[in-house]
């Protein structure tokens, strides 16, 4: 440590440092704080565990032992793959009896409780040991001026349903393309205020649905008798799920029931891909009919995936070729690249050249594609004709981030009203425009 002090002058600033930001505490950005739901330890530990992984593998893999005792400090754990299959993450939870204010376990007491969930005498060596809260936490917005926060400083949850690192690097996929735009002078700074907009409802529903996913599991460890403290009923409890009584098919009908409700976690596509924008960044003034889910999303929306070109959300994919068959490629892979983009097809001609005169008059790149019989790309399972929610010669507008800005059903009837109803989109989701 040199102690020395310096200061650095930026046009932004980026607070992508941790669930313990400094930046958002700087900032006093209003965190929305639910309950914790506790601590966990992470014990990182080198073993070769790939004898039993053999018959079941899978990188990650819950153990609990109701036949057993326990140290409180680590009832149950998900034991996480790390490198395969010689490199676990043990993530220890504790029982409700445990006293933080007490001394924390020795490496030796970890060590042994690791080996007991191993089960067997294979060599292990502990790397590392480390705390973490449980936590229930979301910024309540996620920008102040030209400083802008993202990742786990804006939104604080357990690991479950696997949502933190896609969603840090969504963060960043909006906001990057924003301020590239704004810096260069292709958008006004205004499209920056988007980003909050966007992003904040989406980590409120992350950490709401990793920390119920949580939630949910004690389900699962009442079934199988986990909440006992009695080790004696927690036996019981075990010895019931094999009896052939009404209370071993009670049992057994509750484990069925507990395991299918992890169903949101394991196969929830909605939660992430059912993410929908709401901003000036979006243009719906074209769509008849306000934004709602549609089919088994307007059902469950966390579980379900239901794809749509609605002007706000993720475009679809679909695979497309050539009519001389090359490496298949996906809708999302032609889109992106900092650059806006148009896909149309058959009859969409004049979308080409409106949009080569709007990308000259504002600079900003935009890219066209058709899709359909002999165009630039074929469609050949007809996936893009059941999804792109336009007519033949309509259009689809993405952004940068692959989110769908716009829409038109079908193409105006000259090339000029083509080109003015584009610039005004344009202009819109760049900020130029008033809202």
């Amino acid at each position: 440590m040199s102690n020395h002090e310096y200061q650095i002058r930026t046009r932004y600033l980026f607070g992508a440092d941790g669930a313990r930001s400094e930046v958002v505490k700087q900032l006093s950005l209003p965190l929305a704080v639910q309950p914790s739901q506790g601590i966990a330890f992470n014990v990182l530990v080198k073993a070769d565990l790939s004898h039993l992984i053999k018959n079941r593998t899978g990188n990650l893999h819950w153990v609990m032992q109701p036949d057993r005792e326990h140290p409180n400090f680590g009832w149950i754990g998900i034991v996480r793959m790390v490198k395969p299959w010689n490199e676990w993450m043990f993530i220890l939870f504790p029982d409700r009896n445990y006293d933080r204010s007490q001394k924390s376990p020795s490496k030796e007491e970890y060590q042994r409780r690791v080996q007991e969930f191993i089960g067997d005498e294979t060599p292990t060596e502990i790397l590392d040991i480390s705390t973490w809260y449980i936590n229930e936490i979301a910024a309540e917005k996620y920008s102040e001026g030209n400083i802008f926060c993202l990742g786990d400083a804006v939104h604080r949850h357990p690991p479950l349903n696997g949502l933190g690192s896609n969603t840090c690097i969504q963060d960043a996929f909006n906001l990057a393309w924003k301020v590239a735009y704004v810096h260069k002078g292709l958008a006004s700074p205004s499209l920056l205020s988007t980003y909050s907009i966007e992003r904040q409802p989406v980590g409120h529903s992350i950490i709401t649905r990793a920390n119920q996913a949580y939630r949910d599991h004690f389900l699962l460890w009442r079934a199988l008798g986990m909440l006992p403290t009695d080790l004696s009923v927690r036996k019981k409890i075990l010895e019931e799920l094999k009896s052939a009584t009404p209370e071993g098919s009670n049992r057994r009908r509750a484990l069925h029931a507990a395991i299918k409700h992890t169903a949101h976690e394991f196969h929830g596509l909605g939660v992430e891909m059912n993410q929908h924008y709401d901003s000036h960044g979006i243009y719906t003034a074209d769509e008849p009919n306000p934004y709602a889910p549609s089919g088994r999303v307007a059902e469950d929306n966390v579980l379900y995936y239901e794809p749509s070109t609605y002007p706000g959300s993720r475009l679809p994919h679909a695979w497309l070729n050539k009519a001389n068959p090359v490496e298949p490629i996906s809708t999302i892979d032609i889109t992106g690249h900092g650059a806006f983009t148009i896909l149309t097809g058959i009859g969409g001609e004049r979308w080409k050249k409106a949009a080569e005169t709007v990308a000259e008059r504002l600079k900003v790149p935009i890219r066209v594609h058709t899709i359909g019989f002999r165009q630039d790309w074929e469609d050949v399972y007809f996936e893009w004709e059941s999804l792109r929610g336009v007519e033949e010669s309509g259009a689809v507008l993405v952004r940068p981030d692959r989110f769908v800005a716009w829409r038109a059903p079908e193409v105006p009837q000259d090339t000029g009203a083509c080109e003015s109803r584009l610039l005004k989109v344009m202009r819109f989701i760049l900020g130029y425009v008033e809202v």
